[in-house]
């Protein structure tokens, strides 16, 4: 049996092209995976940001020798708010600032025990917990989503096309040093 040369270019450039667009393929479905975490990020974020004038507004009237504190939340509320969605460092490093100033919240509450009776406030506080936890969930998915992408983008032949058709490197959304050390609140 004789194969002509011929065929085995035609074969060699056919298995080129599929695994060319098997390997497109792929990055594509990893963009889209890391670009849904991030959704779901920007999603509870925003939940986040819905709750907090509430628990405000609630605290207010008991702490009113606390306006620093209440003024600080909101002023990183409103920093958080406006940081740009596509920028996720600045994004991340805003929502870390409300994190630590939310913190210092639940830290001075702390020092008003008629707090604990407030059935609005503690509803809040449970709202804010569980909407945290999803954070944290949202955010160890995406950032999975991350690495996986940027390991497939950056790895030998795939780096090779990756660059050739603008796939960038995504990047984490890190936790802020408040976030690492979490305030354990007892209202």
């Amino acid at each position: 049996m004789n194969i002509s040369p011929e065929l085995i270019a035609i074969v060699v450039v056919a298995v080129f092209v599929i695994w060319a667009v098997a390997a497109y393929n792929g990055l594509i479905a990893m963009r889209t995976r890391v670009q849904n975490g991030w959704a779901e990020i920007d999603v509870q974020l925003k939940r986040r940001h819905d709750l907090i004038p509430n628990l405000v507004e609630s605290v207010r009237g008991y702490m009113q020798h606390e306006r620093e504190t209440l003024e600080a939340v909101t002023q990183a509320r409103t920093q958080a708010m406006a940081a740009p969605a596509g920028n996720i460092q600045q994004r991340s490093d805003a929502e870390g600032a409300l994190s630590g100033a939310l913190g210092k919240l639940f830290a001075v509450a702390e020092n008003y025990p008629q707090l604990r009776a407030v059935e609005s406030v503690q509803m809040l506080q449970e709202q804010l917990t569980s909407t945290e936890n999803r954070i944290a969930y949202a955010r160890q998915f995406y950032n999975d989503e991350v690495m996986k992408y940027n390991t497939a983008q950056s790895t030998f032949p795939r780096n090779m096309f990756a660059g050739l058709f603008g796939f960038a490197p995504a990047t984490m959304f890190s936790a802020s040093d408040s976030d690492r050390a979490p305030v354990q609140v007892k209202i």
